[in-house]
């Protein structure tokens, strides 16, 4: 990602959305490849690494730690359960996306020409993807103590909803309690079919409890196909 030495527009770029999250990147590559989609990578020829797919990876985990950390303390009084859910409902796609939405990230993604044409910029896949690969490259740029500061400050107005009861609902939790009370047993998801290149894969899933299947949901990551394929298994519990 040499290049980025001789872009000036990209790095004028990457300064302006430095300023729009708070947060300013010592190592520029990191940020410019949190940024990088895979088509983009692929159609450049670029190195298999140099998409934001291994940040996401690891940005999804440092954001779970630090919103388990946060609703932990910020919840002295609640079980287990109820922090699973609130933290459910935190770090669904859902969320991810809407507040990448807010922040404006999709301006900044490099996508390939034709995930670009199918409106790749608003995709709720790619939004949530760079989200978490952004949190992936403050952790390696800052450490934890830079990571904590980004997610707490940009989660706060999540939070806050959830706490009043109205964040994304998260279907899985509410159909696995359900299913739990029920049936006395707890739900599992299949994959039923993948379809689509590696860089815009349509997941359909099933959810399934002791071998009947309930819901089927399709999405643009399995997270997202899972939270379907619950909310339709809910319906179907209600009909039954």
């Amino acid at each position: 990602m040499h290049f980025l030495k001789k872009d000036r527009d990209r790095l004028k770029k990457l300064k302006i959305f430095e300023k729009s999250i708070g947060y300013g990147f010592r190592n520029k590559f990191l940020l410019n490849q949190a940024l990088t989609h895979k088509s983009y990578a692929n159609e450049k020829n670029m190195e298999r690494s140099s998409d934001n797919e291994r940040l996401e990876f690891l940005g999804d985990s440092v954001l779970g730690v630090i919103i388990s950390h946060t609703l932990y303390n910020e919840y002295p009084g609640e079980d287990e359960g109820i922090l699973t859910r609130y933290k459910s409902q935190l770090v669904s796609g859902e969320t991810l996306a809407r507040i990448a939405k807010e922040m404006g990230m999709g301006e900044y993604v490099l996508l390939g020409k034709g995930e670009e044409a199918s409106g790749g910029r608003k995709h709720i896949s790619n939004l949530m993807c760079a989200l978490e690969a952004i949190i992936g490259a403050i952790f390696l740029d800052g450490g934890l103590k830079a990571s904590h500061g980004f997610i707490t400050r940009v989660f706060r107005s999540e939070i806050q909803l959830v706490k009043e009861g109205k964040g994304a609902k998260d279907y899985k939790s509410i159909f696995q309690q359900i299913v739990l009370r029920k049936f006395k047993a707890t739900p599992s998801y299949k994959i039923l079919s993948e379809i689509g290149p590696d860089h815009k894969k349509h997941f359909i899933v099933e959810a399934v409890v002791l071998g009947k299947r309930y819901g089927i949901g399709s999405g643009l990551n399995k997270k997202s196909a899972e939270q379907l394929s619950a909310k339709e298994a809910l319906s179907a519990l209600e009909n039954v």
